[in-house]
C-alpha cells in the first residue's frame, strides 16, 4: 500500500513527520476521506493524520522542531502544519451534554483503541486508517469491503450524536453514487435537523449542488430517509402531477431530479454562479404545487407557476443561506425561467433582451432553461431554440451583465446642464433610448442629447 502514497503531492512531508513522531513513541496514521480517496485512486490534497501514543503537548513539541504549526484548532485537539494541507489530531471522544450542535464535551485520548476511535466516525468507508511508514491498512469496521461495494454504512450508534451526518450521507450519495445500508437509512429517519445551524446545512447542500455527479440520487436519499420533511417546498413536488403530453417523466419531483442531473455538465467551477444556477434549477418549479389545476379538457395546467414560485424559493433559501444577492439572483431565475424559449418563438426585439438582462443574468437563465427542457425524458429537448436565445444575448453584450448607461451625469454637466431633477429626467430618457437601440456609443448618445427638443 505504500505505492499509492506516492500519488500524494505531500508524501515526503507526511512520511517525515510520521517518522519524527515514531522516533519518540508515537504512531501517525492517515485517516478519513483521504484514505478513502487513495484506495479509489482519487486525488485528495487534504490529509488528516491521527496520532496515537502521545498527548497533544508531546506532539506539538516534537513537530515544532521542524515545522511551523498553526494552533487555531488546538482546543479541539487539532494542529495544522503551516504551508501544507495536513491536519494533525488525536483520537477523541465526544459526549453530548446539552442541546444544539455545540452541546458536546470533546476529550482527546491518545490511548483510545483503533476500534473505539473508528466507531466515533460517520461511515465505515471513512473509518479506514493507513500507516504512511509501513503501508499497513487498519480497518476494524470493515470499511474496505463497504467501499468496494459502494455502500454507505454508519459506524456505530454514535452516528446519531451529530444529525448533520444525514446530509453528509445525502451529498456522499450525490458525489459518489453510493448505496445506503438499510440500517443506516432507518437510523437517519429517526433523526432531526432542528438543532442544526443554517450554515452547516448550507455547506452540505452546496457539496451536493456543486460536486455531485448524481444529484438526483442524493435527493432520492433525502426522500427515502424522510428528511425531505424538513424542506416542505421540495416535499410539495412529490405527487404533483403534470400534463403527460409535455412531461412523460412523471410528477414535478421526478422532473426536478432529471433537471438537476442535466445541470452537472453546465458547471463552470465558479462557486457563486454555479450555486445560483443549480439552485435556480432546483427551485424553478416550486410554484407548480400552488397553482396546478385540471382544466375543462382534463389537461393539467400550471399557469403563472414561475411567478408564484418566487415565494417558496425565498423560503427555501432563507432556511440556509443569509445572502441577499443569492436570493435576488435565484428568485429572478425562477421568475423568468420560461422566457428564453418564448423570446425566440415570439421573435422578441433587441430592446426586450436588454430589458430582461436588467432583471436576470441571461447566461444563467439559459442554463436553467436548458436543464428544464432536458428534464423531460424521453421528450425531445429543443436546445437549438435556446441556443438562439443565448446567441442573441451575447451579440447584444448582455448575456452575463446588465446594460449600463452610456450617457452619464458628467456628460450632461459638460453640456452645461446642472445637477437636479431635470438632469435626472434626461438621464432616465437617455437610458430608455439606449435600451431601445437608438444609440450604442457615447458619440451616438451625445448626438441624441443634442437633438433633444
Amino acid at each position: 500500500m505504500l505505492e499509492i502514497l506516492r500519488h500524494l503531492p505531500e508524501c515526503e512531508v507526511l512520511q517525515h513527520l510520521a517518522s519524527l513522531l515514531h522516533d519518540v513513541g508515537g504512531r501517525a496514521l492517515l485517516v478519513g476521506g483521504c484514505v478513502r480517496d487513495l484506495l479509489q485512486g482519487l486525488p485528495n490534497k487534504d490529509l488528516d493524520v491521527e496520532v496515537y501514543g502521545m498527548d497533544l503537548a508531546e506532539v506539538q513539541q516534537c513537530l515544532a522542531k521542524e515545522f511551523r504549526l498553526s494552533l487555531v484548532g488546538i482546543s479541539f485537539g487539532i494542529l495544522k502544519i503551516h504551508g501544507y494541507d495536513i491536519d494533525i489530531a488525536l483520537p477523541r471522544t465526544e459526549n453530548k451534554i446539552g442541546a444544539g450542535h455545540r452541546g458536546f464535551v470533546v476529550m482527546t485520548d491518545p490511548h483510545l483503541s483503533f476500534q473505539e476511535a473508528c466507531s466515533r466516525r460517520d461511515f465505515t468507508l471513512n473509518a479506514i486508517m493507513l500507516d504512511p511508514l509501513t503501508g499497513e491498512v487498519i480497518d476494524p469496521l470493515g470499511g474496505e469491503n463497504d467501499l468496494r461495494q459502494g455502500m454507505l454504512r454508519h459506524c456505530s450508534p454514535h452516528f446519531a450524536e451529530d444529525p448533520l451526518r444525514v446530509l453528509r450521507a445525502m451529498q456522499f450519495v450525490a458525489r459518489f453514487g453510493y448505496a445506503v445500508a438499510p440500517e443506516t437509512l432507518a437510523l437517519c429517519a429517526t433523526l432531526s435537523q432542528e438543532e442544526l445551524p443554517p450554515e452547516r446545512l448550507a455547506g452540505e447542500w452546496e457539496k451536493l449542488l456543486l460536486k455531485g455527479k448524481y444529484p438526483s440520487k442524493g435527493l432520492t436519499f433525502l426522500r427515502e430517509s424522510g428528511w425531505v420533511r424538513f424542506y416542505p417546498e421540495l416535499a410539495a413536488l412529490i405527487g404533483c402531477e403534470q400534463n403527460p403530453k409535455w412531461h412523460p417523466e412523471g410528477d414535478v419531483w421526478n422532473h426536478t431530479l432529471h433537471c438537476l442531473d442535466a445541470a452537472v455538465p453546465l458547471r463552470t467551477g465558479d462557486h457563486d454562479s454555479d450555486l445560483a444556477m443549480n439552485l435556480g434549477v432546483l427551485c424553478h418549479d416550486f410554484g407548480k404545487p400552488l397553482v396546478s389545476t385540471v382544466n375543462e379538457n382534463g389537461d393539467i395546467t400550471s399557469i403563472n407557476h414561475a411567478v408564484v414560485g418566487e415565494a417558496p424559493t425565498l423560503s427555501f433559501l432563507r432556511r440556509m443561506w443569509n445572502q441577499p444577492k443569492l436570493e435576488e439572483t435565484v428568485c429572478a431565475l425562477v421568475h423568468w425561467h420560461m422566457d428564453p424559449y418564448s423570446y425566440v418563438k415570439q421573435q422578441a426585439g433587441d430592446s426586450s433582451y436588454r430589458r430582461l438582462a436588467l432583471k436576470v443574468n441571461l447566461e444563467l437563465l439559459y442554463k436553467v432553461a436548458c436543464c428544464d427542457t432536458l428534464g423531460r425524458p424521453p421528450y425531445p429537448a429543443d436546445l437549438a431554440t435556446l441556443d438562439l436565445f443565448l446567441e442573441r444575448a451575447r451579440a447584444l453584450a448582455v448575456a452575463d451583465s446588465r446594460p449600463k448607461p452610456i450617457l452619464l451625469g458628467r456628460h450632461l454637466i459638460d453640456k452645461g446642464i446642472a445637477p437636479g431633477p431635470q438632469m435626472g429626467k434626461i438621464l432616465h430618457l437617455a437610458f430608455e433610448a439606449q435600451l431601445n437601440g437608438e444609440f450604442t456609443t457615447l458619440e451616438g448618445a451625445l448626438q441624441w442629447l443634442d437633438a433633444m427638443p
